[in-house]
């Protein structure tokens, strides 16, 4: 068994703003901690992993399918693999959450 922690040195800067950490990863899915601080964006992107997510402190707009879905803190949501999606932090405090995908993914770098 492996156990991981939110250490500096496992945080990433993917985009402006948007800081990510891998937390855990297995052979058929992995963890990843997200922290987005208020006006910062996710570009729209997409990915071949199914993602499950929580939101465990503030509010995060996705854009999906030309619609606009707010997650707030307590909620969870799935975004199909494949699917092009951005997001943004909206209101005055950072958010927080948790993102599961599977397959396993590492941590993108945006501005590549």
């Amino acid at each position: 068994m492996e156990t991981h922690d939110l250490s500096a040195e496992r945080i990433v800067e993917a985009v402006d703003g948007v800081y990510l950490a891998e937390l855990s990863a297995g052979e058929n899915m992995s963890v990843q901690h997200f922290h987005i601080q208020p006006g910062a964006s996710v570009p729209e992107h997409s990915h071949p992993h199914e993602q499950v997510g929580f939101v465990y402190d503030g509010a995060l707009a996705f854009e999906v399918g030309g619609e606009e879905h707010v997650v707030t803190t307590g909620e969870s949501y799935v975004i199909p693999a494949d699917e092009p999606h951005a997001a943004r932090a909206v209101g005055d405090t950072p958010v927080d959450g948790i993102d599961v995908f599977s397959p396993p993914r590492e941590n993108p770098d945006w501005r590549e």
